[in-house]
């Protein structure tokens, strides 16, 4: 039986989703084709000969290319069954059942897809039944498994993939590996959450040290744990970095980690950096006390100050992540953000990406739950894979297309994040001097001074 895995987007790493089910179906005999479309052209002999296709889907944007893909796999393999697995596979699985997959799965999907694969190896292509399908491959498998090794070997080289820049030193090859999935916590508006519940499962350690081990052979000088939170098991993680280090003492990694958890693990914060960690993405998400309580984030503007002030301290870098417009995000809440992230000099360490995201509400978000998210919704689009909504204030929305367009363009025009901002801080203000024919607010100069140079950054950043 032949499976041919494909991966559409996943912001410049090299899929985990794709080498570690390779690993699983070849260890019981099947032929894997595994394909990064991000990279690699689609392997249009491999889907002739497919007993099965399965889309690997992480991300919104990746399930939405993938589902573009089908139209283009039917005019190859007319009669070839097909299957969504990943994150936001069982989030979308009412519309990828009407695309015509057979399967859709999410969670710990190596033993499912292996289910999977083991049902249409015994049965002839044409009764291939859904309904039979889902009683033995669940939506959403929990269950605790035994990883094997990631098979990368038919995956683009790390050289084409984001790399770690920092001051004064050449650019590393980046590694990807998974120390676990899944999240303790519960934010509202996290894909996570629908599919683990609060709940999360490791990766064995001797597996992530083996895929590290054959990720640095070819090459990688850092590595990106793509984990939601890190420190959701400091009892496996704080043991996992410190025999990595032993291993290999020059390698520096990067790693996610709650601004609650930052607190609440200050202790071991240290330990990171002394095992070579650089760089900690956080996803902040908000300044305002009322976004952040309808997310259910677990933390303040106060805590963020802290855990950013602990981090300096400590000469750990931090990637703070933001949703900068929602539903309840008023204008003058939109200047406050801006106004902290000078004061605090935050600009050069924010990707000027952050400064619009808009946000995502996509289908079994637990945000649906809410009377404040219900109010704005205008309907789903099966387009965009999501709820539309509008801002109380259309102005608002006016404005996320104005930084939007400024964004898009200062990135195309590879200006500095402060040129960017300083745009941004303009059109934010843009309304009120109009009316009231006043001068713009100026930026003190004093502040914002932290050069880009100085902090370690990836040059295709993955966001929480």
């Amino acid at each position: 039986m032949n499976v041919v895995l494909l991966s559409t987007y996943e912001l410049g790493r090299q899929p985990f989703g794709l080498a570690s089910p390779a690993a699983w179906l070849k260890h019981h005999g099947y032929g894997v084709t595994a394909r990064d479309l991000a990279i690699d052209p689609l392997p249009i002999e491999a889907i002739r000969k497919a007993d099965l296709i399965a889309f690997y889907t992480p991300m919104h944007t990746a399930t939405r290319l993938a589902a573009q893909l089908i139209p283009k796999i039917r005019q190859i393999h007319p009669q070839v069954p097909f299957c969504f697995y990943g994150l936001y596979a069982p989030m979308n699985e009412a519309y990828l059942y009407r695309l015509g997959a057979i399967a859709v799965f999410g969670g710990e999907f190596e033993t499912s897809l292996l289910q999977l694969c083991e049902y249409l190896e015994k049965i002839v292509p044409q009764t291939v039944h859904e309904e039979a399908i889902r009683q033995i491959v669940p939506g959403v498998s929990l269950k605790r498994q035994q990883f094997l090794i990631p098979d990368r070997d038919q995956l683009p080289g790390l050289s084409q993939y984001a790399q770690l820049i920092q001051e004064g030193k050449p650019s590393k090859l980046v590694g990807t590996v998974e120390a676990s999935r899944g999240c303790k916590h519960r934010c509202r508006h996290c894909p996570v959450v629908p599919v683990y519940e609060g709940k999360f499962r490791i990766v064995q350690q001797e597996v992530v040290l083996a895929d590290i081990r054959q990720q640095v052979k070819v090459g990688a000088e850092h590595i990106t744990f793509g984990d939601p939170d890190f420190l959701n098991g400091p009892g496996h993680a704080l043991p996992l970095v410190q025999a990595l280090h032993r291993e290999f003492p020059g390698l520096s990694y990067d790693v996610t980690v709650k601004v609650e958890h930052l607190l609440k693990y200050a202790a071991h914060l240290p330990a990171l950096r002394d095992t070579g960690c650089v760089l900690i993405t956080s996803a902040v998400e908000s300044f305002d006390a009322h976004v952040l309580e309808v997310f259910d984030k677990g933390h303040t503007l106060q805590d963020f100050r802290e855990s950013l002030q602990l981090l300096r301290r400590i000469e750990l870098a931090l990637n703070p992540t933001f949703v900068a417009f929602t539903p309840w995000t008023s204008l003058k809440g939109y200047r406050h953000f801006l106004k902290t992230l000078w004061e605090w000099e935050l600009v050069e360490q924010v990707a000027s990406v952050q400064l619009a995201i808009r946000l995502l509400v996509p289908e079994g978000s637990k945000l649906l739950g809410r009377e404040e998210m219900q109010a704005c919704l205008k309907g789903f689009s099966p387009e965009e894979l999501a709820y539309e909504w509008k801002h109380p204030d259309p102005y608002m929305d006016q404005l996320h297309e104005e930084v939007t367009a400024l964004v898009s363009h200062g990135i195309a025009q590879q200006r500095s994040r402060t040129e960017i901002f300083q745009k941004v801080w303009k059109v934010a203000h843009q309304k009120e001097a109009t009316e009231t024919e006043a001068a713009l607010p100026e930026l003190t100069p004093t502040s914002g001074r932290r050069p880009r140079a100085a902090i370690p950054y990836l040059n295709e950043p993955w966001y929480c």
